[in-house]
């Protein structure tokens, strides 16, 4: 199979250039020799939790593509897992970074400064709910989530929560403790915060509940199970605080849950004034093309949890709640350097750059990708399962289309052979592949990722089926 791919590089800057020619797809020599030294100092005196999927070490970057140390060109689909939303290095970001870098680096909570005051009057706006929102800022995805616990349990004066397997909230010990993607990720740390019960995500491709003929779709069958089981035999709703849950699952298969679920869910939280927090973290920040995931059910949470692609890379999260919800006192919650100015003057330069170039490019590119990865599903043996929305997309791969086995050798297999001629993205899930490429991708671009990951996958079809 030979593909032609486009192998310029796009950015203007001198010091960058780098011209390529067309050429047909070959397999770099990646990790090169400077790459692989970088990974034995690494390996050194970096801690070895850190997971790593293969030997990429990053130089520099513009937009979508990013060059490692020895000169190798990559387009990533990657983003910095669903973080670097306006590319890489945005002009915009950039110079917001760096007129603020000249007044002033930092300044404590204890005091205040306007951008994190224009940020939160943002997230107001954006928020997805009619009620006014207040935002308490933070560094990152699993520190907002950590926030939303600890004002669902002081607003509602309840403990308990309801969390869903297949999630990921982050890596404190509170967030933690709703996780229920991987093993590994609570291996050897129990215990976490306890009263968390777990039920299963409405995940259609593989529903582990049976369904009863007269439910709209699987969505209403996993929260019937709530109603009728968890909350009839092991926990009483009125101890319940609140439902945490992530519109589309992230680390756990990028997966679309059944379309009435959040319908039947938000019912379910109001008949039992439960809160209901949703954690946009990877999803949100118009990674979907809409500014928060949860706005393609016409839903309205309590609360939402932001961090990733907010502030371009620079460390930012926010826990957004209604006002009303806000009724902590002083002192109950805080932190040094949430709210930073220079995230929050990334911050808004990145919700600006969203506006103009990417929320509507989102949704033409990622119907495009849907387009095109539907049709290689129908030649390739090794994909299952298509979904997405906007440039969240996962491509879940199996054995055997019939058995929906997870192929997670082959998928591991596909993502080394992608690095190895110039693509980057991660896996998910049990077998999944994600693509979430920044949301200011060209066509052209997405076209010769995809076309790389198409390759990718035929290599590797040939190699394990």
């Amino acid at each position: 199979m030979t593909t032609q791919v486009r192998n310029v590089s796009t950015h203007s800057d001198e010091q960058f250039a780098v011209p390529r020619q067309m050429q047909d797809l070959v397999r770099l020599n990646v990790p090169g020799p400077k790459a692989r030294a970088l990974i034995s100092r690494d390996a050194q005196v970096i801690s070895p939790s850190y997971p790593r999927d293969y030997g990429f070490v990053m130089a520099y970057g513009r937009g979508c593509e990013v060059f490692d140390v020895d000169g190798n060109r990559f387009l990533d689909f990657a983003a910095g897992v669903a973080v670097n939303s306006t590319g890489h290095c945005h002009p915009k970001v950039v110079q917001a970074i760096k007129q603020q870098l000249e007044r002033f680096i930092h300044i404590s909570s204890d005091y205040y400064h306007e951008l994190w005051v224009q940020l939160a009057e943002k997230l107001d706006e954006l928020a997805p709910f009619e009620e006014e929102a207040m935002s308490f800022m933070t560094n990152s995805g699993t520190e907002a989530i950590e926030a939303a616990i600890k004002l669902a349990r002081y607003h509602t004066g309840r403990h308990r929560f309801i969390g869903f397997l297949g999630a990921f909230h982050g890596r404190t010990m509170g967030s933690l403790a709703f996780n229920g993607s991987k093993v590994a990720h609570r291996y050897r740390f129990f215990g976490t915060m306890p009263d968390v019960v777990h039920v299963p995500f409405p995940d259609p491709y593989r529903p582990v509940l049976a369904m009863h003929p007269e439910d709209e779709d699987y969505g209403e069958t996993v929260v019937n199970y709530i109603e009728q089981v968890i909350f009839r035999q092991l926990v009483p709703p009125q101890e319940v605080a609140a439902v945490l849950v992530e519109p589309i699952l992230g680390e756990g298969g990028y997966i679309v849950p059944a379309n009435s679920f959040f319908h039947h869910l938000r019912a379910l939280c109001d008949r039992y004034d439960i809160l209901l927090i949703v954690d946009e973290v990877q999803s949100g920040m118009g990674r979907t093309g809409e500014w928060w995931a949860i706005e393609h059910w016409d839903v309205e949470p309590d609360i939402v949890c932001t961090a990733k692609g907010i502030a371009s890379g620079m460390p930012l999260g926010a826990a957004i709640a209604r006002r009303r919800l806000m009724n902590w006192p002083p002192g109950s919650h805080g932190n040094t350097y949430g709210g930073n100015p220079l995230a929050c003057a990334a911050a808004l330069a990145t919700i600006e750059v969203i506006e103009d170039e990417g929320l509507e490019n989102a949704r033409i590119q990622g119907d495009y990708a849907l387009e095109v990865l539907k049709e290689m599903a129908a030649r390739h043996p090794s994909i299952g399962d298509v979904r997405g929305k906007g440039l969240m997309i996962g491509l879940e791969l199996v054995k055997d289309k019939a058995t929906r086995e997870p192929a997670k050798e082959l998928r591991d297999r596909a993502v080394h052979l992608a690095f190895e001629h110039g693509l980057l993205v991660l896996g998910c899930g049990t077998s999944t592949i994600r693509i979430a490429p920044p949301l200011i991708i060209s066509r052209a671009e997405m076209m010769e990722g995809l076309q790389i990951l198409d390759y990718a996958l035929t290599k590797a079809e040939e190699e394990l089926i």
